[in-house]
C-alpha cells in the first residue's frame, strides 16, 4: 500500500505540473468571454479526453466565440459549417472535381480538414449530413472517392442545437446523440455578466487579441496523461451504479423511475463517465479521481443518454430530474 501512496503522490505532482496550461488558457480566454464558466471548463474536458461536445442554447450566448477563441489559443485550424437544409454531404466533407489541364480528377477537401469545427445548428441539415459529419467523428477519417484520409488530431466537433426553434429541423436520433461525450446545456449570463457584456462590446479600444498559449502537440500529450490518471476501484464501482441504475432503477430502490425511462446509458456512457471524470481531475490539477469529479460532470455525460417514455414527458419530468434521484439514491464510496 506504502508503494502504491506513493506511486500517486508522484502521478499527482507530475499532473499537477503538466496541467499548468489550463490556468493558462483560461486566462486567455477569459479576456474575451464573459461568464460561461461551465461552458468552457466543458469544452476544455471534451479536448482533453478527445470527445465531441454538444451545446445546446437559445442564440447570443458566445457559442460560436467560444469555441473560434479556444482554437486561437491552442493555435489550432478552425472551421464553421453552418448546417442549412439544402446543405450536401460534400459540402462538409469535400468532393472530386475534374481538372482539364490534367485531365484528371483532383480531390477538394471540405471544412472538415481542421482541428476544431463547429457545426452551427446541426439539426437543421438533413439526415445524409448529419451522417456524413457522424462519421468522421467516429472513425476520424474521411472517404472522398476511393481515397481514405485521417483527420488531423486534435480533432474535436462541436456541434450546437437551437433548443427553441423546431420549425424546419431534424431532431439528430439518439444512436447519433450518443456520438457526443457530452451534451451541455447553457443558460443566460448574471446581470453583473450581462453589464460586463455591454462594456466590453461597446468599449472603441476594445479588439482584444486571443494569443497562442498552447500548441495542438501539448494537448495531445495531455490526452495521454488524462488516461493515466488514477481511478479507484470504489470509484468504477460508483460509475457503474449510476449507469446501471439508470437501466435497472428498481435494483437501487428507485421503482418509481422505471415508467419513465425508456431506456439506460450503454457502455459508451460508463467509458465517457470515466474518461471525462479523469479529465475533469486534470483540469482541477490532480493526479486521482474523487467522487464529486464524477458527480460533476454526470449530467453532462448522461443527460443524452437517458432515454424518457411518453409518461415522463407528460409528467414534465426531464432526464436531470432522473438523474438527480439517481445520484441521491447510489452510495457515494
Amino acid at each position: 500500500m506504502e508503494n502504491t501512496s506513493y506511486d500517486i503522490r508522484q502521478l499527482n505532482e507530475k499532473i499537477h505540473q503538466a496541467s499548468a496550461f489550463v490556468d493558462l488558457l483560461n486566462l486567455e480566454l477569459s479576456k474575451v468571454i464573459v461568464g460561461q464558466r461551465y461552458m468552457v471548463d466543458r469544452l476544455l474536458i471534451g479536448l482533453l479526453a478527445g470527445g465531441h461536445v454538444l451545446l445546446e442554447g437559445v442564440p447570443g450566448l458566445a457559442k460560436t466565440l467560444s469555441i473560434k477563441s479556444l482554437s486561437s489559443a491552442i493555435n489550432a485550424k478552425f472551421s464553421r459549417i453552418q448546417f442549412t437544409p439544402d446543405l450536401l454531404p460534400a459540402d462538409v466533407i469535400g468532393t472530386m472535381l475534374f481538372n482539364q489541364q490534367k485531365n484528371e480528377f483532383v480531390v477538394r477537401r471540405g471544412p472538415i480538414f481542421a482541428n476544431f469545427i463547429l457545426a452551427d445548428e446541426i439539426n437543421r441539415a438533413p439526415a445524409k449530413v448529419q451522417s456524413a459529419l457522424l462519421e468522421a467523428m467516429q472513425e476520424r477519417q474521411i472517404t472522398i472517392g476511393d481515397t481514405t484520409f485521417k483527420l488531423d488530431d486534435p480533432f474535436l466537433v462541436l456541434a450546437t442545437q437551437n433548443p427553441i426553434e423546431q420549425e424546419g429541423t431534424y431532431t439528430l436520433p439518439e444512436a447519433q446523440v450518443d456520438r457526443f461525450m457530452l451534451k451541455v446545456t447553457i443558460g443566460y449570463p448574471t446581470k453583473e455578466e450581462e453589464r460586463h457584456i455591454i462594456r466590453q462590446n461597446l468599449n472603441p479600444q476594445a479588439s482584444v487579441q486571443i494569443n497562442p498559449v498552447v500548441q495542438p502537440s501539448d494537448i495531445l500529450a495531455a490526452r495521454k496523461l488524462v488516461r493515466e490518471v488514477y481511478m479507484d476501484e470504489k470509484i468504477e464501482r460508483y460509475i457503474i451504479d449510476i449507469v446501471f441504475a439508470t437501466r435497472n432503477p428498481e435494483d437501487y430502490k428507485l421503482q418509481k423511475l422505471k415508467p419513465l425511462i425508456s431506456y439506460g446509458g450503454s457502455p459508451r456512457a460508463s467509458i465517457n463517465l470515466a474518461l471525462a471524470a479523469k479529465a475533469y481531475a486534470f483540469t482541477k490539477r490532480r493526479g486521482y479521481v474523487i467522487p464529486e469529479d464524477v458527480r460533476s460532470i454526470c449530467f453532462d455525460v448522461m443527460r443524452h443518454r437517458v432515454g424518457l417514455t411518453y409518461e415522463a414527458e407528460a409528467e414534465n419530468v426531464t432526464s436531470e430530474n432522473i438523474l438527480s434521484e439517481i445520484l441521491n439514491a447510489v452510495e457515494v464510496p
